[in-house]
């Protein structure tokens, strides 16, 4: 129905003032939690989400979400950046448990959380999927309250290091689980292994091309902020836009580029990774669309299971930290609390999940009924257990912030 101005009533609103609604929902409702509640600001854009989402408001529809998938990537692209960044290969060089007990955290995660979900009579391949995606610590959860504490200390080092190394571990088991998944859909061995090792390679090599060119040109253009920041986030597009034409694995792609970018640069011609105020869009936004993706309406049948499912992913990682982690020297008391602020699961394992589900769609489902109860768990009490690990650890201050 037109007026005589030929306006279109009701109005239909374009897609950017979607996105516009979502960033001042999010930033509103995380303030909101911040000073009332005193919790993490991301648990309030996870609530702007899920009020905002399919499930409740509707403003955010599927087509909505579906057409934003663009800028979860480019958020995950961004943080897992910065994440793999972190990674220094003579920390672990020096500290070789280090690694042992990253790789303890996340097979202990993946034994328990199959085992409990065999228990509830899942299917052992989805069983093990899931598994493989619960290994993962969301590392968007984790950087965003060490940043909003201003977390400083050994344990949170060891929690970026192990949320690293056990989303790098969760998506290689998930990618051995592919064949498998293949094989039960009619597909024939070489393509079954063939895809895993295109996904693996290719993406591991997107990363490689991608350091390379990043560090000769910044050497080119010298140590300039503006500049090098400007070309780190053109860069970040390009290996995300390249992983997803190509169908390659975003997350695999931009660790190895920032793992390989910080430790490949022996000339020093990158200056300090500082993401700073930018960097808050992409996280309000991936977190306002994870809480619009979470699902809640079929808990009830699962509800034991993704409990279940929580619940043995914490002591799984927790039996690994006390065992291993004062190995790696770690103090008294300190494996307790990485495993606690290793709780969260968020974007990186909504991603996972998406992407093998769109293989193929009644393993998807099935697949989905139990993984995102969980992740609806954790995205709301994943970053309310990191905020108090740190805070425990006595590493938390963040006073200097909100002043």
């Amino acid at each position: 129905m037109g007026d005589l101005l030929g306006h279109v009533w009701p109005p239909q609103f374009s897609q950017a003032i979607l996105f516009g609604v979502l960033l001042l929902a999010g930033l509103l409702a995380g303030e909101a939690v911040r000073r009332f509640l005193a919790l993490p600001r991301i648990v309030g854009y996870a609530l702007a989400g899920v009020a905002l989402g399919p499930r409740v408001s509707g403003l955010l529809g599927v087509e909505v979400l579906q057409a934003a998938r663009v800028f979860v990537d480019l958020s995950i692209g961004l943080i897992v950046f910065e994440l793999g960044f972190r990674l220094d290969f003579d920390w672990l060089k020096r500290n070789r448990w280090l690694f042992a007990t990253a790789l303890a955290e996340s097979l202990f995660s993946f034994v328990a959380i199959y085992a409990a979900l065999r228990y509830f009579d899942f299917r052992p391949l989805i069983a093990a999927a899931a598994a493989a995606i619960g290994t993962a610590t969301s590392p968007a959860v984790v950087m965003m309250v060490a940043r909003e504490q201003r977390a400083e200390g050994q344990v949170t080092e060891r929690m970026l290091l192990f949320t690293a190394l056990n989303c790098m571990i969760g998506y290689l088991l998930l990618t051995l689980i592919l064949p498998w998944v293949h094989l039960e859909h009619q597909t024939d061995w070489m393509e079954a292994l063939w895809r895993p090792l295109y996904l693996l390679v290719g993406s591991a090599l997107a990363g490689y091309l991608a350091s390379f060119a990043l560090l000769r040109l910044a050497a080119w253009i010298g140590k300039r902020e503006d500049a090098q920041f400007v070309l780190l986030v053109a860069m970040i597009v390009l290996v995300v836009g390249t992983a997803r034409a190509l169908d390659l694995s975003v997350m695999v792609a931009v660790v190895v580029f920032g793992l390989l970018a910080h430790n490949l640069d022996a000339r020093r011609a990158l200056l300090p990774l500082r993401i700073g105020a930018a960097g808050q869009l992409f996280f309000v936004a991936l977190f306002v669309l994870t809480g619009a993706n979470l699902e809640f309406g079929g808990f009830g049948a699962v509800a034991l299971a993704a409990m279940a499912f929580v619940v043995v992913r914490f002591l799984a990682k927790g039996l690994a930290l006390i065992v291993f982690a004062p190995l790696s020297g770690l103090r008294p008391g300190g494996g307790g609390l990485v495993a606690l602020a290793l709780l969260p699961m968020s974007g990186l394992s909504v991603t996972m999940l998406q992407d093998t589900a769109a293989l193929y769609a009644g393993f998807g489902a099935e697949l989905a009924s139990v993984v995102l109860p969980a992740i609806a768990i954790l995205e709301l009490l994943g970053p309310l257990a990191t905020q108090y690990a740190l805070q425990r650890a006595n590493e938390s201050h963040p006073e200097t912030q909100d002043k």
